[in-house]
């Protein structure tokens, strides 16, 4: 009891550094990307906050599965770097006597990624892209920042607004350059404001300007001087739907389609709190080190199966979207490979004095070939 209260408060410290870490450099990524579109025009200013929460909520599941496999690697990296494993075995206790404190404290990992899985990260897809789409669908005047030159959905504008009003209707010192047909014209206003006609259409209708059509230094250069003068800003739009593909699906629109994408979207849902249990497990027999040599090489090892399993199942998931196999023979054999190696793994440190381990199989070969080459010898 006093072992497993320790490894619990252990393991939570590990969780929390790692987790810490993680999500740190998860949200710089992100925050450094989010902040690259909103520069770019491709997405509201005000919206950043929203979409790095939607973003982490869609990461969080990978985070999750990392911190509880790393943490459980450094805890028992750790005991076997300063000795405690071979106090724990002089003492005649076994491995296996780690997979239940392990396992109580990845439950709620487990039920946490599944959660996010299933869930969470549905809706934050959703959310992500009907924020998206609601900015793609605003009127490029209502996008523009005062101050700032900004160009047009279709690249064949560029608008310069001085001051834009509280309503986003009326903005002020316009300037607006076309260039179409391979000639170019430049529209400048003291105020305008948008209207909507009876169809829907957005107009931006400026008044007190000039403009220009073709460069001063062509014969058909013209100048006029207008009143009043509207120019279509975007056309009628349809509702904002959001993202409708399978990665923004709830679980029982998956379960109902057959369709090979969304199989597919409901055999990676599934394969995450598998994985979060499973490499949990996995990550105590990989955990033992030599302590006279450390613990690079073990990490390294630990990190490149965490890999090869990850591209396993987005192989298979590949595999389900394109038909090539059905969900019902794909979803299970990766997870089942992943529980032999575990199965293989404790026995290889459980067993490592009986005859049958493989080393002590070819430590015995390798004996028995020399003692038949002295014999041959003498």
């Amino acid at each position: 009891m006093i072992f497993q209260r320790a490894l619990r408060r252990e393991l939570l410290s590990a969780a929390g550094a790692v987790f810490t870490t993680l999500f740190t450099i998860t949200i710089t990524v992100m925050l450094i990307k989010i902040l690259g579109q909103a520069a770019g025009g491709k997405v509201a200013s005000a919206d950043v906050i929203a979409l790095i929460g939607f973003s982490s909520l869609t990461y969080m599941p990978v985070l999750l599965i990392l911190t509880g496999f790393i943490s459980v690697l450094l805890v028992v990296t750790r005991s076997y770097q300063d000795s405690e494993m071979v106090v724990w075995f002089a003492s005649g206790l076994s491995l296996t006597r780690w997979i239940v404190p392990v396992l109580r404290f990845g439950m709620p990992l487990t039920i946490l990624t599944a959660l996010l899985s299933f869930i969470a990260t549905p809706w934050a897809n959703q959310q992500s892209a009907e924020f998206r789409e609601r900015y793609e669908k605003r009127s490029d005047i209502a996008k523009v920042s005062p101050g700032k030159f900004q160009e047009s959905a279709s690249s064949d504008r560029i608008f310069f607004v001085e001051e834009v009003a509280g309503d986003l209707s009326k903005v002020q010192n316009i300037f607006i350059n076309t260039f179409r047909d391979g000639r170019s014209s430049v529209v400048v206003a003291k105020e305008g404001v948008i209207e909507t006609d009876a169809k829907g259409d957005k107009f931006l209708v400026m008044s007190q300007g000039r403009r220009y059509d073709g460069l001063p230094t062509e014969p058909n250069f013209q100048m006029m001087q207008f009143e009043k003068y509207g120019v279509l800003v975007s056309r009628q739009n349809a509702a904002v739907t959001g993202d409708r593909s399978a990665k923004s699906m709830p679980l029982s629109q998956l379960i109902e389609d057959v369709d090979g994408v969304k199989r597919g979207e409901l055999l990676w849902r599934i394969s995450l709190p598998l994985m979060c249990v499973l490499l949990m497990l996995l990550a105590i027999p990989l955990g033992y080190v030599n302590p006279r040599v450390g613990r690079s090489a073990n990490l390294i090892v630990a990190l490149l199966l965490v890999v090869i399993y990850l591209n396993l199942i987005n192989i298979v998931q590949a595999m389900v979207v394109q038909e090539r196999t059905g969900f019902a023979m794909a979803w299970w054999p990766v997870h089942l490979a992943a529980l032999a190696m575990v199965v293989v793994l404790f026995a290889w440190r459980l067993k490592v004095n009986s005859r049958l381990h493989p080393l002590v199989m070819w430590a015995a070969c390798k004996a028995c070939f020399r003692a038949k080459e002295n014999k041959s010898i003498a």
